[in-house]
């Protein structure tokens, strides 16, 4: 393979990614969509991001790991209650990975 080839590969890719995404984008933003499929699509960046987080929490190395001996797990039980006393993704974030460098410390 040459390297022109493996960039125009990439240009191409690239241009496919786009056209994937910003079409529906572009096609969706113009049209007036129903409340309830508003609200529902609200959803969705949480859902993900839930999902996401929970594989890498219950799954760390790519197998189920639900003991006390889950750093991850550890550190992710009081990082969800301090983000939901204090609504913030942030400070929640903050303190989930000093708990999780505590949590490795005393592990170790």
């Amino acid at each position: 393979m040459t390297e022109s080839y493996i960039w125009a590969v990439i240009v191409l890719m690239a241009a496919a990614n786009f056209a994937v995404r910003f079409v529906p984008i572009a096609v969706v933003s113009r049209m007036r969509l129903p409340e309830p499929f508003v609200r529902w699509l609200s959803y969705v960046p949480a859902s993900v991001m839930g999902s996401l987080v929970a594989a890498e929490v219950l799954r760390p190395g790519g197998e189920y790991l639900l003991s006390l001996r889950n750093p991850y797990l550890l550190a992710a039980i009081p990082t969800a209650l301090i983000y939901h006393r204090t609504r913030s993704v942030l400070g929640a974030t903050v303190a989930g990975m000093l708990i999780f460098a505590g949590i490795q410390a005393l592990l170790g």
